[in-house]
């Protein structure tokens, strides 16, 4: 699969609160880099809300959202996570993650209720978010010698990317930062003109 161009995330943690029947229902929503990060924070959570009856929590990472994970934490099956997921889903969020911690108040909300309560206290930290939009490049070495540069640069802006002089492991080239949806033009154009030693670096967000 591809990955798009921009995804949509957040930019600190940001806190919202539902209520219903006695029972406090207090959402957070912070940004995460993977599920290890994920943990280290909801441990935090936890910690600071160590007498409420329950955490509920869901996660999106991956700019196409390839992984995705929540948890009812002992409430009813579907009851808490699934909805906090879908919150943030429906908001169209990426490496965004969502907990809500329960403070029960005496009276049982039953299963349709539950759901509402904690898709709703999602939905309420979620807009008091700021929302960014992060920009994706691939960033690609290509070896080209000091004398032929100057035809990598020419190609690099005929499809308006950023690029700079660059040594890899000994070899002289250009690295060059472009967007998913212009990749493949730019690739095909290099190796038309026998550019073959191209090397995909890493994935920048920025």
């Amino acid at each position: 699969m591809s990955l798009p161009d921009s995804f949509r995330t957040i930019g600190g943690t940001y806190i919202g609160e539902f209520k219903d029947k006695g029972s406090k229902f207090i959402g957070y929503v912070f940004p995460v880099d993977d599920e290890s990060d994920f943990k280290l924070k909801l441990k935090d959570i936890k910690k600071e809300h160590f007498s409420a009856a329950h955490v509920c929590w869901a996660f999106v990472c991956g700019a196409n959202k390839e992984f995705e994970k929540s948890s009812d934490d002992r409430e009813p099956s579907g009851s808490a996570g699934k909805p906090i997921l879908n919150a943030i889903n429906s908001c169209n969020l990426q490496y965004v993650a969502v907990a809500v911690v329960r403070y029960f108040g005496g009276k049982l909300l039953g299963v349709p209720g539950l759901i509402h309560a904690y898709h709703s206290a999602a939905i309420e930290a979620i807009k008091t978010a700021q929302v960014l939009e992060k920009q994706i490049f691939y960033s690609v070495f290509v070896e080209a010698d000091f004398t032929i540069q100057h035809e990598v640069i020419r190609i690099c802006k005929q499809h308006q990317v950023k690029f700079y002089p660059d040594t890899q492991n000994q070899l002289q080239g250009i690295t060059f930062e472009v967007s998913p949806s212009k990749y493949e033009l730019l690739l095909q154009a290099l190796q038309s003109r026998n550019f073959t030693h191209i090397v995909q670096l890493r994935i920048i967000y920025v």
